[in-house]
């Protein structure tokens, strides 16, 4: 399986189309915060079907338009500020943070620990743990960039656009 993970959109909403246009044959998408306003959620949301897992981030705004926006599409998950979830066999922790991921990645119970925030897109081992940071939809601070995860292999690729 291939999971697609995304953050810091900050509402470029060109960049996220052609993020999602290159998205489609995962299986499922990892939000690690910063739509800013709802309608980057409406977006995801409406052209990508598979599961699609989300916190949020400091610049997240409308998080009431949001909680709505999800409940009209049931393959969106809010998880507030953390996200603990199992795809594939793969346990793996969304956070925005990236010292949270840090701590979340040495405790070596994920697979994977995906975060955002400092739009800087990296990945390493903290033990058996991938940490990776997709980098930022934005294109702001460097390229515009995502990621995706192999749950077979356990390897992650950071996609530039």
């Amino acid at each position: 399986m291939h999971i697609a993970i995304l953050s810091d959109v900050h509402d470029h909403l060109e960049k996220l189309r052609q993020a999602l246009d290159r998205v489609q044959d995962c299986a499922a998408l990892l939000f690690c915060g910063d739509f800013c306003a709802p309608f980057s959620l409406k977006e995801i949301a409406e052209r990508f079907s598979g599961p699609i897992h989300v916190v949020f981030g400091n610049n997240d705004g409308d998080q009431l338009l949001m909680a709505r926006i999800a409940q009209q599409h049931d393959h969106v998950t809010l998880h507030g500020a953390y996200a603990d979830v199992e795809l594939a066999g793969r346990r793996i922790a969304v956070v925005h943070y990236p010292r949270l991921a840090e701590g979340l990645a040495a405790l070596g119970d994920y697979d994977l620990v995906c975060h955002g925030h400092d739009h800087q897109a990296r990945m390493g081992r903290v033990g058996n743990t991938l940490l990776l940071n997709p980098g930022e939809i934005m294109g702001w601070k460097g390229p515009s960039s995502w990621a995706i995860y192999d749950t077979e292999t356990g390897k992650g690729e950071i996609i530039t656009l």
